[in-house]
């Protein structure tokens, strides 16, 4: 059978089992309801198919897959079992640019191999059909290969460079770390011209399919933003994810408990400004990151060093760490996930990948450039964190590795007596204790269904479907009772539907079990609130300023709390117990003009007019439309005389 039919069986295999793994999760919630980015790819793709192809502000998410799904909308709809088959059909053709590009590395029977090897991963299948950039990225990685693939047989071919180039640039465009393996390759190209005469000016070309891809997103930010983003905006605060001292190697959020990565770009921005004091352009934020990953490095490079091994472990285990939604949530519906899920995992992968190394070793003068590319992005994920998606990337760069192995343990079982040269009995041995040692799962598959049944709770709250939220915090608690995030979210849905007694139980429990304190003390002052229960929400406002004194929301809360409770006690004519309030408002929030109109009254109610004064004339330096204020001060002073 010729090379192209083999390919097509390939590509038929591979679409037909993400074309069923799609149509067995059509009757599920996770088909209609987006979680996490891609609920907020989702709303960008609607923007740009409404027509804002440009926007307002510099990317702060890699922009490729947006932008695709945007003219997927623009196109035929909003229809996202139409993307999943698009995807799909893409993520069939990533198996057959696998099988293309690693039959010209390495053979031709092991570059078929890799292409079903892919076809059956199942991470691979899970992530196209999500609405994810994950399918482009492991696009671009096998396109790379196979034009990778092309240039190590060939000896000049500028067109094959420059769509080299602009694949690589696509690639940073989907995955920001890409970019170091666009630096990879350059090195190559510069290595090839200055080592084989027949090989000059690749360069060029392949600088030149660069341009054409990234110059206009560094036009576009520029004339967003005012500076030079070559990609994006969230070097900095990724960096720091995975860097700092409660990081643990996988994705937390900035603000502890929170719970899903959606909320990033504002919780980067406002803890940047808070504790600045400032405003913050998106270079910046990203800056004050950077600074604070660089001091805790320089701080405790023990703890820094300890925490790299760890995320090494992290990038070779089975383990597919969830940041959103997880693959044993939906294998619970997918027979593609649970029968492949079983035997083909990452843990497997990755033995048979560092064999075929061993064994590719002797060529490595003409594929350094692949060993390169694979330990270059194993590098980029450990710098920062290892979540599944991220990860995802590396296995079309491990595959010509591992089909490498297979085919060498087929010819060694077909042929007896040459398996101890072709394998060799203590490579064997070290594969099959490797695969034991890393197939090994380092977190439970409950506590990945935990991550899901949180995040699909929030999108479903969002949703404006709170009791259906409620359910999914629950069903997360059950999967994991030491889940902060969960129950911090359970408490704002049960306050969102109405039941705030509920509401105050939880977040109770959520702050025994060390949720971030301060965003969980405002959910609770304000269930307290619901309650009527004013005196304990201040002081549940109170808390949350104390722990974090620079939270615009704390401090507005607790102002607008003590206002509501001074101007009350003005109302019932007891002055002498509203100021205090009044006076703790202006104190907490200076610029609360409001606040020093009433404290006025209250001093004013008891005699102290002068003081009065001083606090209305205060409010009009603030509100210089504030009519009470100027009312209340024309009539003391006309007392007066």
């Amino acid at each position: 059978m010729s090379f192209r039919w083999s390919a097509l069986c390939v590509f038929l295999t591979a679409l037909a089992i993400r074309v069923v793994h799609v149509w067995q999760m059509r009757d599920t919630l996770y088909l209609t309801v987006l979680m996490g980015d891609s609920r907020g790819y989702d709303a960008w793709a609607q923007r740009l198919a409404g027509g804002d192809w440009v926007g307002s502000e510099v990317f702060y998410q890699a922009p490729l897959y947006p932008y695709f799904l945007g003219l997927i909308y623009a196109l035929v709809g909003r229809d996202l079992l139409i993307v999943r088959l698009v995807q799909a059909s893409i993520g069939a053709l990533s198996c057959v640019a696998v099988a293309y590009g690693v039959s010209r590395l390495v053979s031709r029977r092991a570059g078929l191999v890799a292409g079903v090897m892919l076809a059956l991963y199942p991470p691979a299948i899970f992530f196209d059909g999500l609405i994810q950039k994950s399918v482009l990225d492991v696009l671009l990685i096998s396109a790379a290969i196979a034009l990778l693939g092309t240039l190590v047989e060939s000896r000049q071919r500028g067109s094959t460079w420059l769509a080299l180039g602009a694949t690589m640039a696509a690639l940073s465009l989907t995955r920001e770390n890409a970019l170091l393996l666009v630096a990879v390759v350059a090195l190559w190209a510069i290595w090839r011209d200055g080592h084989h005469p027949h090989t000059r000016r690749t360069i060029a070309p392949y600088a030149a399919g660069l341009a054409i891809v990234l110059l206009p997103v560094v036009v576009r930010n520029f004339a967003v933003g005012g500076g030079i983003y070559l990609t994006t905006s969230q070097f900095g605060s990724n960096l720091y994810i995975g860097n700092n001292p409660a990081a643990d190697g996988s994705y937390m959020s900035l603000r502890p408990g929170r719970g899903s990565p959606e909320f990033e770009r504002l919780d980067a921005t406002e803890l940047a400004e808070q504790a600045t004091g400032r405003t913050l352009s998106p270079a910046q934020v990203s800056s004050y990151w950077t600074g604070r990953t660089l001091d805790y490095i320089t701080t405790a490079p023990g703890d820094w060093l300890g925490l790299v091994a760890k995320k090494a472990r992290l990038l070779i285990s089975r383990t597919e760490l969830v940041d959103t939604e997880s693959q044993e949530s939906h294998a619970e519906y997918s027979w593609p996930l649970r029968w492949f899920g079983r035997a083909w995992h990452f843990g497997l992968l990755f033995p048979l990948s560092l064999a075929g190394a061993i064994l590719l070793w002797p060529q490595r003068a003409r594929l350094w450039v692949l060993y390169a590319l694979t330990a270059t992005y194993a590098i980029s994920v450990i710098a920062f964190y290892v979540v599944a998606r991220y990860r995802l990337p590396l296995v079309p760069l491990l595959l010509p590795f591992a089909a490498t192995t297979v085919v060498a343990v087929w010819d060694a079982i077909r042929n007896r007596e040459r398996a101890i040269h072709t394998v060799g009995l203590p490579m064997a041995i070290g594969v099959v204790m490797l695969a034991a040692v890393v197939s090994v799962p380092i977190y439970s598959a409950d506590s990945q269904r935990a991550i899901t049944e949180n995040n699909l709770g929030t999108a479903l709250q969002d949703d404006g479907r709170p009791e259906e939220a409620v359910a999914h915090y629950r069903r997360a608690l059950v999967l994991n009772p030491d889940y902060p995030p969960a129950l911090n979210n359970l408490g704002t849905a049960l306050r969102a539907a109405g039941r705030p007694a509920d509401a105050v139980a939880a977040y109770g429990q959520a702050l025994a079990q060390g949720a971030d304190r301060a965003t969980v003390h405002i959910n609770m002052g304000n269930a307290l609130l619901a309650q009527g229960r004013l005196v304990d929400a201040i002081a549940a406002f109170r808390q949350a300023v104390a722990i974090e004194p620079r939270n615009a929301h704390a401090v507005s809360s607790l102002a607008q709390a003590l206002y509501d409770a001074g101007t009350s006690a003005l109302e019932q004519g007891d002055a002498a117990r509203a100021t205090p309030a009044l006076r703790e408002a202006v104190a907490v929030k200076p610029d609360y003009a409001e606040a020093h109109n009433n404290l006025g009254i209250a001093l004013a109610s008891q005699g102290r007019i002068s003081e009065a004064i001083d606090r209305w004339r205060e409010a009009l330096r603030l509100k210089p439309a504030f009519a009470d204020a100027k009312r209340n001060i024309e009539m003391a002073l006309s007392t007066q005389h």
